[in-house]
């Protein structure tokens, strides 16, 4: 009798997990995308790719200008300067109308710099007396071999250098650089400065 009674239970419990349930799983439709989405590329959403800087094989100067001179140097020779650079990397100058693929600003201007150096005065007399205090080489006091720092700082005026390039058929900037050199020197001295200045800006182009 007990059996059936057990048997009983079971079965009227896999008839209750046979049964409805009552949570049923419902989902609203999307609302449908705007008509410009099919037309529309955003280009944020994909990484830029790599900029191709041997495509560049020429250049002409942004806006057709010169680099503008300064009381330093002319504009003559930034100009030049910069053109020795370009062509050392395989860019060459466009005199016609012919469009270039580069278009080439650069810039001289004076800027102030802060330097400081170290300087150690030593204090004290001979190895076996004198000086502050200290008796020899090996007791108290000062002796000779003691030093007190002393830190001056001075302002220099340093010439800077700056190129720029930009795609000519996008606008868009490419590669930009500075570099700097002593204004110090006489004005035959200047030009191999500004050289100097011109192929350290320069240097790393093209990014590798």
């Amino acid at each position: 009798m007990k059996s059936r009674s057990g048997l009983l239970v079971i079965c009227l419990g896999l008839a209750a997990c046979q049964g409805s349930n009552p949570y049923v799983a419902t989902s609203n439709p999307l609302p449908p995308a705007p008509p410009q989405a099919a037309t529309t590329f955003d280009r944020s959403a994909y990484p830029a790719p790599p900029r191709d800087y041997g495509r560049y094989r020429s250049w002409a100067w942004l806006n057709g200008r010169l680099p503008p001179g300064t009381a330093w140097a002319d504009s003559a020779q930034v100009a030049e300067a910069v053109s020795n650079a370009l062509d050392q990397r395989g860019l060459r100058p466009l005199h016609d109308n012919r469009p270039a693929d580069l278009l080439v600003s650069a810039d001289l201007h004076l800027e102030t710099r802060l330097r400081q150096v170290r300087d150690d005065y030593g204090y004290g007399g001979g190895y076996y007396g004198g000086g502050y205090g200290g008796y020899n080489r090996y007791g108290s006091g000062y002796g000779l071999y003691n030093t007190v720092p002393v830190i001056r700082t001075y302002q220099v005026q340093v010439v800077v250098v700056r190129i720029d390039l930009f795609d000519a058929s996008t606008g868009e900037p490419v590669w930009s650089a500075s570099a700097e050199t002593s204004n110090q020197g006489r004005q035959s001295e200047r030009a191999d400065a500004i050289r100097e200045a011109v192929e350290k800006a320069m240097s790393a182009y093209p990014p590798s």
